[in-house]
């Protein structure tokens, strides 16, 4: 049984959480680190990590490094910039980190992505291309069951 202060520690751990990830989620393109994440939340960076990865199955870095490679990828599909002017566009300091974590998730480089499939999505409305476009972690790929089924 737990107790009512441990839950409500819970719930208010819960809603930290969530507003590191909105954070996240409004400024991906700015600087962002653990620590200052953690800073933030009035947490200590080691606690938010292993935190975050509970309540959201991944890292911050790793949930910060997803959003800015969908919104590369949709600046990518645009076809009017640069590799690198995307990378820095969305937040990433280093072209090799960004093209090694891009190739990641997306299981092929950025310039290839964007010789692909800048015509790809052509017609479709924002909003579904963001849907079947979104990246798909490896460890996402290989479960059994799927959404369509």
């Amino acid at each position: 049984m737990t107790s009512k202060p441990a839950a409500t520690q819970h719930l208010h751990d819960l809603a930290r959480l969530r507003r590191v990830r909105d954070r996240i989620d409004r400024e991906y393109a700015q600087p962002l680190d653990v620590e200052a994440l953690a800073r933030g939340a009035d947490m200590s960076a080691g606690h938010l990590s292993r935190q975050f990865r509970l309540a959201y199955g991944e890292s911050p870095y790793a949930y910060l490094m997803t959003r800015r490679i969908e919104r590369a990828m949709a600046l990518l599909r645009r076809g009017d910039l640069s590799v690198t002017e995307v990378c820095f566009e969305v937040g990433c300091a280093s072209l090799g980190t960004f093209t090694t974590r891009f190739t990641e998730l997306v299981g092929m480089s950025p310039g290839t992505y964007r010789r692909e499939q800048a015509q790809a999505t052509a017609g479709i409305p924002s909003c579904v291309a963001r849907q079947v476009t979104r990246p798909i972690r490896n460890r996402e790929a290989g479960t059994s069951g799927s959404e369509l089924d």
